[in-house]
């Protein structure tokens, strides 16, 4: 169970609450959940784009990706710092997989580069809805490609058969 959210340091400034929020967080308590991130929502303006983008993932961690998806639009729109702005990228195209627009999160991913942050999730995320669109050789391909980057010793085939996989494949040989 969550600790109490009357304690989310409230000497500390924004940035440090928002950190001790996600570190304490629990999707059991949603209405709780929902109630501290609106706290710490409140405290700066509307149009605040890091604000925006912690209410979305607020409600993306509760399962609300339908009400997420604006809101990570929004704090894309308003503009957020290169941390902020690739996790919401992600988390965007997550969403939209989530509630049935596969093609969306796509489009959203082609091409978008992981980095220090966020890693090859780009890759990890395009790779499920690719799945959830119905291309499986695809999704296998950019799966495998995001890990043959991580092997030292089998990279270099692990990227020559994901590159040889037919577009269509959807079984082993």
């Amino acid at each position: 169970m969550l600790r109490s959210w009357q304690n989310l340091g409230m000497g500390a400034n924004w940035e440090e609450r928002i950190k001790d929020f996600w570190a304490n967080a629990d999707d059991a308590d949603a209405a709780g959940t929902l109630a501290a991130m609106r706290g710490l929502v409140e405290e700066r303006p509307g149009d605040d784009a890091a604000a925006v983008y912690e209410w979305a993932s607020g409600h993306d961690f509760l399962g609300r990706e339908s009400e997420a998806i604006p809101l990570y639009e929004r704090a894309l729109e308003l503009g957020l710092d290169d941390a902020r702005r690739s996790q919401a990228w992600v988390q965007l195209a997550s969403s939209l997989r989530n509630v049935g627009r596969p093609d969306e999160a796509i489009r959203l991913l082609e091409g978008f580069p992981g980095d220090g942050i966020i890693g090859d999730a780009p890759d990890a995320f395009r790779a499920l809805a690719l799945f959830d669109a119905g291309r499986p050789g695809e999704a296998l391909r950019v799966a495998l490609a995001a890990l043959a980057k991580t092997l030292p010793l089998y990279g270099g085939a692990v990227r020559r058969y994901a590159d040889d996989l037919p577009s269509g494949a959807t079984s082993s040989h």
